[in-house]
């Protein structure tokens, strides 16, 4: 089905929790004039700065953009930019659950930007404590009569530590179980709805391919062999491939000029969510997380898509 002819689903009606990897991505903006007399760096004279949801707390703000509503539950630190965290949660319209860890700093990436390119990123991360963890384990349960659809955003921060508990409790409960997947091990997202691995991810754990014939033979192996709905491939320039039990659908990508990567696979995740929560089929979801990761990588950093640049509407 055309998006040209496709009425915009009712993505308000949808109820999207988020768990994973929480961040505050930081951007400091500045001037390159010259370079350093005391190493052969570029100097950066800051002139502005700002703060934007990162990790797990950018898909839920992608998902909250596109008019679902939208929680998210993970970990932040006791500290200055936990509550910033919280703060830019509220004036998103997102449900905030976070943990407080008195036991660690919040996970901060800070990207510093000059001549509209990244120069440097510095990032500062500590695992959430056992005992938050297990609290947040419980917390979730408790959480999931309420959503339609849970999405566990991985980025191997240690948040996820519970993925393979979190699964079965959502599944016992028919929701639909969407998973961003890192690392090398894939089995402990076993019986999820559907993985959304890149290229690079999928290629640690099934191999390299050669031909498209391979790679859709290794694909759906994996996604048998973990019990899954579907599996959605992105491939960057090449598009995405979704692979289910009867179909292999692919769609090119939407040819745009990219300004930024950042965040495109949080766009793509939380699209997909919404989607599927309001009752759209595997393609029509593909297409349009598609189109809405065409729109973002046209933005700076860790941007969202609107429903009005999506449908019009």
């Amino acid at each position: 089905m055309s998006l040209t002819t496709y009425t915009a689903p009712a993505l308000d009606q949808v109820r999207v929790l988020v768990v994973g990897d929480v961040m505050l991505d930081r951007y400091w903006f500045g001037d390159v004039g010259r370079i350093s007399p005391e190493a052969p760096v570029p100097i950066v004279r800051i002139e502005k700065r700002e703060a934007r949801l990162g990790g797990a707390a950018n898909v839920a703000r992608n998902a909250a953009a596109l008019g679902a509503h939208a929680g998210l539950l993970g970990v932040v630190g006791a500290d200055e930019a936990g509550s910033e965290v919280e703060q830019m949660l509220h004036a998103g319209g997102i449900h905030s659950f976070l943990k407080r860890d008195e036991a660690i700093s919040t996970i901060i990436k800070l990207r510093v930007i000059g001549r509209q390119q990244q120069m440097l990123r510095i990032d500062f991360e500590e695992p959430p404590s056992d005992v938050v963890l297990r609290n947040k384990l419980t917390q979730y349960r408790a959480l999931l009569p309420d959503y339609d659809v849970i999405v566990l955003s991985d980025y191997a921060k240690g948040s996820l530590v519970n993925v393979s508990d979190m699964i079965m409790y959502a599944r016992a409960e028919n929701k639909i179980v969407m998973v961003d997947p890192k690392g090398d091990d894939f089995t402990r997202y076993t019986g999820a709805t559907v993985l959304t691995p890149n290229k690079g991810e999928l290629k640690r754990i099934v191999g390299s391919w050669n031909s498209e014939e391979q790679l859709t033979e290794k694909a759906q192996n994996l996604r048998e062999s973990l019990l899954l709905e579907a599996l959605l491939l992105t491939r960057s320039e090449e598009g995405m491939t979704l692979y289910t039990r009867t179909d292999r659908f692919h769609i090119p990508a939407d040819a745009r000029e990219v300004f930024d990567v950042s965040g495109a696979g949080d766009t793509v995740i939380a699209t997909m969510a919404a989607m599927l929560g309001a009752g759209a089929d595997w393609n029509e979801a593909v297409q349009t997380a598609n189109r809405a990761g065409g729109i973002v990588v046209g933005k700076l950093g860790t941007a969202t898509v609107t429903r009005a640049e999506l449908f019009g509407t």
